[in-house]
């Protein structure tokens, strides 16, 4: 007979500081995430109190420069980070890695004035962004997006429609990626938008299967005016920066892959060592044993992948291919986790009653967003064997 339930993580943290850090973002989420997560997602509320609470603790701006008010932390500390908040409630750790990937054109690109500006706000004043590439007829082929924005000497005149944008909405400002030029990726350049700018305008969100507490909609520029000192980079450059924030954002929804997964083998856990059949716990039996051993090896390959991008990141070496294989693996190993841990749960993890099966579902989404397993796959081959003949 087993007494072994779920054991906390052992992470490797470069620094003492790192390790204090985790141990305040756990507290953080068994006080203020945990315990209503369920509730909220099943009303699809919406957590913008935790949000300001994750800005003034220090948890939006941890892998920015402390010049502007950010954490100076390295990514692999920063995604540990948003693996804690994912597995507490997934709408709170992916909504950190959308508005660190809307805070990253300004920090990477923008000019000192431009930094000075607005990214304190951004880091530490309580304000959410959002991030504006998709639009309807334009997802994984991003290169051929059609909002535009005209030039009128110091002001552009932006118009168009964005898609499946996180916090949409809801956001304090927008990273808005808008065609400039003539057709392709050359033609298209990054613009920071206030929330409230004249003309900018929410559809009602999506309907979604999960994170229902995450609002996910059309984003409409009708006639929205943006001076030209809030253009980030040149007039062109707006594809090159996109795909480096998706670099980096990849490693972003890979973390909070492995946070969900992490979850559901807990649950996992929890409930065949607590469980007993024809009088022992079914944790003793070894068809589920294996199951759970290949669950954990699975969270661990992962964890294990997004770290040593992250890594090469912090080195300042490229990544974009390990970033590609981390997002693929961690997303596709938290899919089939969380399918193995509804399993394990019989009858009871197709219910609400438990949290694995809104954890299956959750998982669906990450196997899609920042580009879907099947552009990561393409990404990854164009490393290995070059670009594809036309």
């Amino acid at each position: 007979m087993t007494d072994h339930g779920p054991q906390p993580v052992e992470r490797q943290l470069p620094t003492e500081e790192a390790r204090d850090l985790l141990a305040l973002v756990r507290d953080l989420v068994q006080r203020e995430i945990e315990p209503t997560a369920a509730e909220e997602e099943e009303a699809g509320r919406f957590p913008r109190e935790v949000f300001r609470l994750l800005s003034a603790s220090g948890l939006l701006a941890l892998p920015y420069a402390e010049e502007f008010g950010g954490g100076g932390q390295p990514y692999e500390v920063y995604l540990q980070v948003l693996e804690e908040l994912a597995g507490a409630r997934l709408t709170v750790g992916l909504g950190v890695s959308v508005h660190t990937l809307a805070c990253h054109a300004l920090a990477g690109y923008g000019t000192k004035e431009q930094q000075a500006d607005h990214l304190p706000a951004m880091l530490g004043g309580g304000l959410l962004g959002a991030y504006c590439l998709s639009e309807p007829s334009s997802g994984s082929d991003a290169a051929s997006l059609r909002t535009r924005a005209t030039r009128d000497g110091d002001t552009w005149t932006i118009e168009g429609t964005k898609a499946w944008i996180t916090h949409g909405g809801l956001a304090d400002f927008y990273t808005v990626l808008a065609r400039t030029g003539g057709e392709g990726a050359h033609g298209i350049t990054a613009f920071l938008v206030p929330g409230d700018a004249p003309g900018l305008s929410a559809a009602a969100p999506e309907r979604k299967m999960g994170m229902k507490g995450s609002p996910t909609a059309q984003l409409h520029f009708d006639g929205v005016r943006v001076p030209d000192a809030r253009r980030i980079g040149e007039e062109g450059q707006g594809f090159a920066i996109a795909l480096s924030a998706l670099d980096s954002g990849r490693l972003g929804i890979a973390a909070c892959a492995i946070g969900v997964a992490q979850a559901a083998l807990d649950e996992a856990l929890a409930f065949t060592a607590g469980r007993e059949q024809f009088g022992r716990p079914i944790a003793d039996f070894q068809g589920l044993r294996f199951m759970l051993a290949d669950m954990a090896t699975q969270i661990e390959a992962g964890r294990a992948l997004y770290l040593a991008a992250a890594r090469l990141r912090d080195a300042g070496l490229p990544f974009s291919k390990q970033a590609a294989m981390a997002k693929l693996f961690c997303t596709d190993a938290a899919m089939r986790v969380t399918v193995d841990a509804v399993q394990l749960l019989g009858g009871y993890g197709y219910t609400a009653d438990f949290p694995a099966e809104r954890y299956m579902r959750e998982a669906k989404v990450l196997q899609i967003v920042e580009g879907t397993n099947q552009i990561q796959r393409m990404v990854i081959a164009r490393h290995l064997a070059g670009p594809e003949s036309r």
